[in-house]
């Protein structure tokens, strides 16, 4: 979970202790994979679209708000680092395949949401294999999934017609300009981390 602006007001100046597991923000993170069964349920179960959207709009908060609990209450850890994104990736791709398999979704802003979680992790893991230094998750890519998490629910309440819906397009639409452009500016920290990742080795 990568450091993130507040709101406002003053934050904790003491180290934080970066060996923590039981923190606010990784609970809140492990309890929106938890969710992500119930989604499903809500969806394709109870065919409850409503509930599901209401659902996937509450944790999509929650990656704002276990950010801000983390900075601002000195609550930064290595797990939360790493947890973090990765509740974020899951949840943003099970919400847009099941939304997409839905059919509330047009398949275009679906699939290039899509591509792009995709290529951001195929990104991790290659740099990982050879040895790179982490990189964090840079603004333009939380705001990016920030915003994407706005749209999806939205697109799930309008469910193709009617103001949501025409919201969830242009939310969604700014959502994809910044994630992508998050991805280029991901190209050259890969490569400086790689680069200091080897040197380190």
């Amino acid at each position: 979970m990568s450091p993130r602006p507040t709101s406002g007001g003053p934050t904790s100046t003491a180290e934080p202790d970066l060996g923590r597991v039981w923190t606010v923000p990784n609970l809140l993170s492990f309890g929106r994979l938890l969710c992500v069964p119930l989604f499903l349920w809500l969806l394709f179960g109870r065919d409850n679209r409503l509930a599901a959207a209401w659902l996937l709009a509450a944790l999509g908060c929650t990656d704002w708000v276990d950010g801000f609990i983390a900075r601002r209450y000195n609550q930064v850890s290595t797990l939360g680092k790493i947890l973090d994104p990765a509740a974020d990736r899951i949840l943003l791709a099970v919400g847009v395949i099941s939304i997409l398999a839905y059919g509330a979704v047009p398949a275009v802003i679906a699939w290039l949401a899509i591509v792009r979680e995709v290529s951001v992790a195929v990104l991790a893991l290659v740099l990982a294999a050879l040895g790179a230094k982490r990189i964090d998750v840079i603004w333009w890519g939380k705001t990016g999934t920030f915003l994407l998490m706005i749209a999806f629910p939205l697109f799930l309440l309008g469910d193709g017609h009617g103001l949501a819906y025409a919201v969830a397009l242009v939310v969604s639409i700014a959502g994809l300009v910044a994630g992508w452009y998050a991805n280029v500016l991901y190209v050259p920290q890969g490569l400086a981390a790689l680069r200091e990742g080897r040197s380190r080795r």
